[in-house]
């Protein structure tokens, strides 16, 4: 397969990304094609969706083997499912699906036909394989059942960011970051509220506590090159 293009996002790393798209519609992202894909014909019609479905790879969990089980962030890390009953980045083949928001087109800048997404779950830089428009009538099942994700759905904490702290974060990107803490970037197991860990985003390191329900920011430095 050939990679068409790359998504631009604000996080250099995958710590912090949203577990899922569509989570965090505040999140920003821009997606750049490769020279040989740059045809304005091949956009022809899709100004007309509001979704669109990328088809990705995982780039950073590439491997030679894989897995019939894995452990999913939000069952604590500790209980096995199966692979295939999981959206992990560890699978037989490290392919992602993400279903965005499609914000704007411009077909006319210094690198192509530029594509601006709302609410991508990807890393920057993320190769992206194919771009498909998302179709209400059949891509939407009211009815589903989500399984043992269902309960994960809708957990958020508690955001305090003192204002000294937040008056250094970009005002375009306020509420983006506000939003990517609420989703508890920790990974599930870990609980120890005198940990600070610390988020790349949009250039800052963003560094926070949690204890209980509530996560608190403590920290933001310019990100190390």
């Amino acid at each position: 397969m050939n990679i068409i293009a790359r998504i631009h996002t604000d996080f250099p790393t995958k710590f912090g990304v949203p577990r899922q798209s569509g989570l965090v519609d505040s999140l920003q992202g821009k997606i750049v094609f490769e020279p040989e894909y740059r045809n304005p014909d091949a956009f022809r019609g899709l100004d007309g969706f509001s979704h669109i479905w990328l088809i990705w790879q995982f780039s950073e969990a590439v491997r030679s083997d894989w897995s019939p089980t894995v452990r999913p962030p939000r069952l604590g890390g500790n209980t096995r499912m199966g692979v295939f009953a999981t959206r992990s980045p560890f699978r037989p083949n490290p392919i992602g699906l993400s279903c965005v928001r499609l914000v704007k087109i411009d077909l006319n800048t210094p690198e192509g036909p530029v594509l601006y997404v709302a609410g991508a779950d990807l890393m920057s830089g993320t190769p992206i394989y194919d771009i498909k428009p998302y179709l209400p009538f059949a891509d939407s099942h009211p009815d589903a059942v989500g399984g043992f994700a269902d309960p994960a759905y809708g957990y958020a904490l508690e955001v305090v960011f003192p204002d000294e702290l937040l008056n250094k974060v970009p005002e375009e990107v306020r509420q983006a970051l506000i939003d990517v803490l609420k989703q508890d970037p920790r990974p599930s197991y870990q609980k120890d509220p005198s940990r600070v860990y610390g988020v790349p985003f949009h250039g800052m390191d963003v560094r926070f506590s949690v204890s209980d329900s509530v996560l608190t920011v403590c920290e933001i430095a310019p990100l190390k090159p």
